[in-house]
């Protein structure tokens, strides 16, 4: 553990890339195996669940430090981490554990199904046997919290340096649903097993957000243009007379949609298809809320089913006949894909995502002005020449989305932050006028600079009007835009509608209170763009 916990600190503690991908690759080299492939678990997004509540480890962090509960949260409320306080307030430790990051990984797993005495016992042991920066990594494992500062592809490159592969290589190996609990190391890296690979996923090329002209990116014929639509992105794969269907956050989702297992008898062996999964109603896409009725559902009954039936908007064919097409032009893979989809019967739920013609940089600016009318979020921009790369490389997928929804809203409610922003209050409650009413309507805790943050902090703690625990009532003065890619009803919110990924574009101090917008305002843009 205190190897892993040194490379958590280098991690954490730098913002240059050379010096992250150094200390990544020196642990993996020296690292046990069994170590490292919980690294790479970890770094890969496949975190452990959390053992236990937060409330049970602030009682016995405060118990071990002989602290009273009132102290111990009045110093979380000051470092705003919880891993980081427990570390702090513990007295020195006892005795010095020597075991490795796999055999408190064990130790975690072992919680799950222990008794409340046995878990509490099995915890103040581990503590006080740490030093306080491997309590820390220790304690935000524990409470699910681990989170560093490096990309998936910093990791894959480190790892790919560290055992002399391909990074390509490497990247596919990671994906799909493996654990440590279900492979090995070897298994992982070292060796080739199909059948193991018979439902992996390749790694998921993304794209860029445009930020400019389109005219930039040179002649208009290099570029293929499609709508970027606004559902799910995954890959359905069919192999060995199965369907597999993996999210973009490598999950595996095929039993959510059923309709799609009718693609098993339908497309050859050894296919590989990118594309969207969207409720589409067999004549357009349906409003992304549909969709979302079933992202949470590990089943879907009939009448979902009936509501908001899935297909598959394909744009890319990775695989075909078992070949690995990634590093084919993108236009030979789309014309592959084209004639794949054309050979289907009638009904299929997969469909090709239609290429947009256009002339001019001018005229596809026009086209991608009705984007919202096709229940699209704007246009993806696919370089005519490229291969299918693995995560972000500028220069071939572009993504130019429309501007987004926006609306001025005055802030009612200011909850202080965690972290580095626990002292500083950054998240808002905002509310729209009916009448002389103030009707709360969403939250947003994004948008402003840290000196903007700092300087509404001191206006909350001068101008709070009641306290609800840990959220301060202010005076409804302080107008902010507030901007949006998508509305939806939602009878959950008094306002009657749900924001997507709201955040605020800037603190209007130009605007008085009085010159907010409306809950007409809000019923207008629902029936619009709902």
């Amino acid at each position: 553990m205190k190897d892993f916990a040194a490379l958590y600190a280098a991690l954490d503690q730098s913002t240059r890339t050379t010096v992250k991908l150094a200390a990544l690759e020196s642990y993996f080299r020296s690292a046990p195996d069994a170590d490292r492939l919980w690294c790479a678990a970890l770094f890969s997004g496949r975190r452990p669940r959390r053992a236990i509540t937060t409330t049970r480890l602030r009682d016995w962090a405060a118990e071990r430090a002989g602290l009273p509960l009132w102290l111990f949260e009045d110093s979380y409320a000051v470092v705003g981490d919880l891993a980081e306080t427990i570390a702090l307030v513990l007295p020195a430790p006892a005795t010095r554990h020597d075991q490795g990051l796999a055999g408190w990984m064990a130790c975690l797993r072992g919680l799950s199904g222990a008794d409340e005495a046995t878990r509490k016992a099995q915890i103040l042991a581990a503590w006080d046997g740490m030093a306080p920066l491997e309590r820390l990594v220790f304690n935000k494992l524990l409470t699910g919290g681990f989170r560093v500062g490096v990309s998936r592809r910093l990791m894959t490159r480190a790892l790919a340096a560290a055992t002399e592969r391909d990074e390509v290589e490497i990247a596919h190996r990671l994906m799909g649903d493996w654990t440590p609990e279900t492979t090995t190391w070897a298994a992982l890296i070292d060796t080739h097993d199909p059948a193991d690979s018979l439902s992996r996923p390749y790694p998921f090329c993304l794209a860029y957000g445009l930020e400019g002209v389109p005219e930039a990116l040179g002649a208009p014929g290099d570029w293929l243009a499609e709508w970027k639509w606004d559902g799910i992105r995954g890959q359905v794969i069919a192999r060995g007379g199965q369907i597999f269907i993996w999210s973009r956050g490598e999950e595996l989702i095929t039993d959510r949609f059923p309709e799609l297992a009718r693609l098993r008898d339908l497309l050859p062996e050894g296919t590989v298809i990118d594309g969207e999964i969207l409720a589409h109603d067999g004549a357009a896409p349906l409003p992304f809320a549909a969709l979302q009725k079933r992202i949470t559902r590990k089943s879907v009954p009939k009448s979902l089913l009936r509501e908001a039936p899935a297909t598959l908007m394909a744009y890319d064919l990775l695989e075909e006949a078992g070949r690995d097409l990634r590093g084919l032009p993108f236009t030979e893979r789309r014309a592959r894909l084209d004639a794949l989809v054309s050979a289907l019967p009638e009904g299929t739920p997969l469909r090709p995502s239609p290429a947009i013609p256009f002339a001019t940089w001018d005229a596809l600016a026009a086209t991608r002005a009705t984007a919202r009318d096709h229940r699209a979020e704007g246009l993806m921009l696919k370089c005519r020449s490229g291969r299918y790369h693995a995560g972000r490389k500028k220069g071939f997928w572009w993504k130019w989305k429309l501007d987004p929804l926006t609306l001025d809203a005055v802030m009612i409610y200011a909850q202080a932050g965690h972290g580095r922003r626990a002292n500083l209050y950054t998240d808002f409650t905002f509310a729209v006028r009916d009448g002389a009413a103030f009707v709360p309507f969403t939250r947003a805790y994004s948008g402003l600079t840290d000196a903007e943050f700092r300087q509404i902090t001191a206006w909350v703690r001068r101008n709070t009007v009641e306290r609800f625990g840990p959220v301060r009532q202010v005076r409804p003065e302080q107008v902010f835009e507030i901007a949006f890619e998508g509305i939806q009803a939602s009878p959950r919110h008094k306002s009657g509608v749900a924001l997507r990924f709201p955040r605020m574009a800037r603190w209007r101090q130009d605007k008085p209170a009085t010159e907010i917008d409306t809950l007409d305002t809000l019923r207008a843009l629902l029936a619009h763009h709902g």
